[in-house]
C-alpha cells in the first residue's frame, strides 16, 4: 500500500491511475465529514465535489511535508464555511455589535486541530523530548529556562551565575545539536 505522498508523487509524474486511488481513499470520510458538518446530504455530496476539484487544480502547491490528509480535511472545512455563510438568510454582518465583533461569525471558525493535526502534535511532542533527553545537561538546563520558564538571557545568566555570551552562545549550541537529533521532516 502507497503511501499519500507516493500517490500523489505518481500523479504529479503523469500516473492518472493514481488520482483515482488518492480520490477513493479519502471521498467516504469527507463525505462523511462535510454531511455531519451541513447537516444536508446533496450539498454535501456538492461541497465534497468541490473540495476534491479545489484539492486538483492546487495539487501541484501541496507540501509534501505536510500530511495530504490534513490539507485536504482543511479544505472541507473552509468549503463548509464559505457554504454556510453563504446559505444564511439572516446577513451574519446583522449580528455585529457596536464595536464591529461578530459573536456569530467567531463561533462559526472551527479553530480545533483536526485528529490528524493532534496526531502530528503528539508525535512532534514525542520526538522532542526524546532529542532533548540525549541533549548534555547543561543544555537541558538552558533550553528548560529560555522555553518552559520563559527566561531571557540575562535572566538564565543570572540563575546559573553564568557569563551572559557564555549562556547564548550554549543555548545556540543546544538547538543546532537539537535540530540535528530531530528527524528530518521537523
Amino acid at each position: 500500500m502507497h503511501t499519500d505522498n507516493e500517490i500523489i508523487k505518481k500523479y504529479l509524474n503523469g500516473d492518472e491511475k493514481s488520482l483515482e486511488i488518492l480520490v477513493g481513499r479519502f471521498l467516504k470520510p469527507v463525505y462523511s465529514y462535510v454531511s455531519k458538518y451541513v447537516g444536508d446530504k446533496d450539498v454535501a455530496e456538492d461541497i465534497t465535489q468541490d473540495v476534491f476539484l479545489k484539492a486538483w487544480k492546487n495539487l501541484k502547491k501541496f507540501d509534501r511535508k505536510r500530511s495530504f490528509k490534513t490539507w485536504i480535511f482543511t479544505i472541507a472545512k473552509n468549503s463548509c464555511i464559505d457554504y454556510l455563510r453563504k446559505k444564511k438568510s439572516i446577513p451574519i454582518s446583522s449580528f455585529d455589535n457596536e464595536k464591529g465583533e461578530n459573536i456569530v461569525a467567531d463561533k462559526m471558525r472551527d479553530l480545533a486541530p483536526l485528529p490528524d493535526e493532534l496526531f502530528e502534535i503528539k508525535n512532534f511532542s514525542t520526538s522532542m523530548s526524546s532529542a532533548i533527553k540525549k541533549l548534555s545537561l547543561q543544555y537541558q538546563k538552558i533550553l528548560y529556562l529560555r522555553y518552559s520558564n520563559n527566561l531571557k538571557f540575562k535572566e538564565i545568566a543570572s540563575e546559573l551565575s553564568e557569563p551572559l555570551n557564555t549562556i547564548k552562545s550554549r543555548h545556540r549550541r543546544a538547538v543546532l545539536e537539537l535540530k540535528s537529533l530531530l528527524p528530518e521532516n521537523y
